[in-house]
């Protein structure tokens, strides 16, 4: 009998990765996903075309939705991906982060322990977490977020991963995951800001992109590996927490070089704090700071150590940093591209 499991959040980044990787592995795949007016399916359109998995509408503020869509699927497993996944806009709107990404998992867990009590339960957690803790951050390092976003993540870590595992018994474990990129990275995230931004100014399209914090350090790494680590997570007999990461961590600076450095572009850096600036070899000023970008706290300094991972789960993660900015840099003149002809 095939194995089937119900993703809520399948149209995002993860989502998209872990349905392909499930399906590969022979699963039958059930896909939770909010109505929108823009097209929703735009990270997993052949999957959507080919009817390889079915999408359920539904929203993980409903329970009778998240109940309906359980009926339907009858999962072995569920990975809850869904999320307020801006850890900017989590500022501005703290509800409605709290509401997803704390209160949206209760629903999820109480209605999935309900439908049945031996489900595998997977929550994405995150290593915002960790906050400002010093590196490298493991499975016994403390929390101490600084945002919304990562207070909401601790909470539903701490109640309904820890203690139903504790209290009920169910199996329920939960992936901390250090920053994970991919040419399926929404456009407002830092790293896709970049490589979209620089094939703007490749193409002419654009003159410049202005970033926030520079010397920001994060454990970069390819969602594509870290949905392998996802799926091993709940093939294991006993439930267990683990941190993904790559154990290397870079800043936004030396992203921003890469990124270029992918171009045949090389950076240098004029001025300091909010008047520096990055000039191409032709002189032109193509990347700025502006003060907007700072988030009113921000972790400095983010290194996962996943050694855990690696010997329990046999996990590690495949693509090099150079090759993931390649990757996102060649996606995005791809995409370019293909604009700019669709409109000539």
């Amino acid at each position: 009998m095939k194995k089937r499991a119900l993703i809520t959040g399948i149209t995002g980044q993860d989502g998209s990765y872990l349905a392909e990787l499930l399906l590969e592995k022979g699963y039958e795949v059930y896909g939770l996903l909010r109505r929108s007016s823009t097209d929703p399916l735009m990270r997993i359109e052949k999957i959507a075309l080919a009817r390889k998995a079915r999408l359920l509408y539904g929203d993980v503020r409903d329970s009778g939705a998240i109940a309906r869509a359980l009926a339907v699927s009858r999962p072995h497993e569920i990975y809850n991906l869904a999320a307020q996944s801006d850890v900017g806009i989590s500022f501005m709107c703290p509800e409605e982060t709290w509401e997803i990404n704390y209160y949206g998992v209760g629903r999820v867990v109480n209605e999935a322990i309900r439908n049945n009590k031996r489900v595998k339960i997977y929550q994405a957690s995150t290593s915002e977490m960790f906050g400002n803790d010093a590196p490298p951050q493991n499975e016994k390092t403390p929390f101490a977020p600084v945002s919304p976003y990562a207070e909401a993540k601790m909470k539903a870590h701490q109640d309904f991963v820890e203690g139903y595992r504790k209290r009920h018994g169910i199996f329920i474990c939960s992936g901390i995951l250090f920053n994970h990129e991919s040419p399926r990275r929404g456009e407002h995230f830092v790293t896709r800001k970049i490589t979209l931004s620089l094939a703007k100014i490749a193409h002419g399209l654009q003159s410049h992109v202005e970033l926030g914090n520079l010397d920001a350090k994060r454990d970069w790494g390819f969602a594509g590996d870290y949905v392998e680590a996802m799926w091993a997570m709940l093939q294991r007999n006993t439930p267990e927490d683990f941190v993904i990461a790559t154990g290397e961590s870079r800043t936004v600076r030396e992203f921003v070089e890469a990124a270029a450095k992918e171009l045949g572009k090389q950076i240098v850096w004029k001025g300091k704090g909010l008047n520096e600036r990055g000039v191409d070899e032709s002189g032109k000023t193509i990347v700025r700071v502006n003060k907007k970008f700072y988030r009113p706290t921000d972790p400095h300094y983010l290194l996962g150590d996943s050694k855990k991972a690696r010997r329990m789960l046999l996990w590690k993660p495949k693509t090099s940093f150079s090759a993931l900015v390649s990757m996102m840099v060649q996606g995005d003149m791809k995409y370019i591209r293909g604009k700019a002809n669709s409109l000539s």
